[in-house]
């Protein structure tokens, strides 16, 4: 068992691996909830043991499942012990994990979390819906992260929040990044700020909606349904526009880094506006945009992110442009070529297809890492989506 204390609330409980699962008396989706990736993000922990203890098993269809993430990280209230858990999903990682003897605490943690993501997966058929809650060390909207596959677009859209396209092109490893790859609809729910009450009632609020949006519940099964939709729309402040990253100040080892006082997520900023200082010089915005999770505690890589609207024009285009696969036309340029025959990954040389740009590839499905000064490798979540999972759910039609 593990204790987890929330400060906001004063209270602690204790919890496995497996903070719940109900299984339902007919047959419907599978959803996984993880909370506690990060050890002092606790409001969905307690989020997921209030709502799971009180769900009955004969109104359920399927499978829910509450998973804790990080249970060390949570007994000691951190974000992590050794390594971010959230930062450890990449295929390289789950290889040599399986050669490894000497574990480090995240490292155990991923193993046993692993292990279980794969039972869940193997023991039940799907449709599967996985959401991860996190909270942020700055004040902030509730607002949800997905790494940009139309089917995680078309489920996230059903939710009063704002969407934030397009993180995975700036952090590493992931696990819903992992989940996505898999094929399966996954997304990231941001509550609040840490120690806030109103963190742990968003997730409670977004559990009810994620359960009748997957047809896991009967709309008429949760009384306050509507309740828990006017809270989310009105605590997003009805910002329910879909943003994309296109920044992040990546903090360097040994650097002192120090976020300025009182900066929230989607606050407008301007070119020019001073928001920390790095080794004690100042550290301005390059954009006329919003802010997104400025950085307010000691454990972490990220300083800040800068976010753009994306207009409605672009989000229809690519979803046309991505249907008729017109990327499989795009290896024709020069320069462009297929990193595998499965053809979910591009290699671009940036010496001779210059002349393309990081925007036309997001709207066909692309996501970019530099692996060298002269090459991209760009990923393609469209060609991961196990879409005939999908197709025929309400939501996605």
């Amino acid at each position: 068992m593990t204790k987890v204390y929330n400060k906001a609330l004063q209270k602690t409980i204790t919890v496995h691996r497996i903070i719940g699962k109900i299984q339902g008396a007919v047959k419907g989706p599978t959803l996984v909830f993880f909370a506690g990736i990060h050890g002092n993000e606790t409001a969905g922990v307690f989020a997921l043991k209030q709502v799971l203890d009180t769900l009955s098993k004969t109104t359920i269809k399927g499978v829910v499942y509450g998973i804790a993430g990080n249970l060390s990280a949570l007994q000691a209230n951190q974000r992590y012990i050794d390594d971010d858990l959230n930062r450890l999903w990449t295929k390289t990682q789950l290889k040599e994990l399986q050669n490894k003897t000497n574990l480090n605490s995240e490292e155990t943690e991923q193993v046993n979390l692993f292990k279980t993501i794969n039972e869940i997966i193997d023991s039940n058929s799907g449709p599967f819906y996985f959401i991860d809650f996190h909270t942020t060390s700055s004040k902030t909207l509730p607002f949800i992260t997905i790494n940009d596959a139309l089917i995680n677009r078309k489920f996230s859209k059903l939710f009063p929040v704002p969407i934030v396209l397009g993180i995975e092109e700036y952090l590493n490893g992931p696990l819903l990044s992992h989940i996505n790859e898999r094929g399966y609809v996954s997304l990231g729910f941001e509550s609040g700020q840490h120690n806030e009450v109103e963190a742990i009632s968003n997730c409670i609020a977004f559990i009810h909606l994620a359960l009748v949006y997957s047809n896991a519940l009967e709309r008429n099964a949760i009384v306050d349904f509507l309740v828990f939709y006017k809270q989310l729309k009105t605590r997003s402040k009805a910002l329910d526009k879909i943003f994309e990253v296109v920044y992040l100040y990546a903090i360097k080892a040994n650097e002192e880094f120090k976020m300025k006082p009182n900066f929230e997520s989607f606050q407008t900023i301007s070119k020019g506006t001073v928001l920390a200082t790095s080794n004690n010089k100042g550290v301005s915005s390059r954009y006329n945009a919003k802010l997104f999770m400025p950085l307010y505690q000691t454990k972490g890589k990220e300083g800040f992110f800068i976010i753009k609207t994306i207009k409605p024009f672009f989000l229809n285009l690519s979803e046309i442009l991505r249907k008729l696969q017109v990327d499989q036309l795009i290896v024709l340029f020069p320069g462009i070529s297929w990193e595998t025959k499965q053809k979910h990954t591009l290699l671009v040389n940036l010496k001779i297809a210059r002349f393309l740009v990081k925007p036309f590839f997001h709207l066909l499905g692309y996501r970019s890492k530099q692996i060298s000064y002269s090459h991209l490798k760009l990923y393609n979540r469209e060609r991961y989506a196990n879409v005939k999972m999908y197709k025929n759910e309400e939501w996605y039609r």
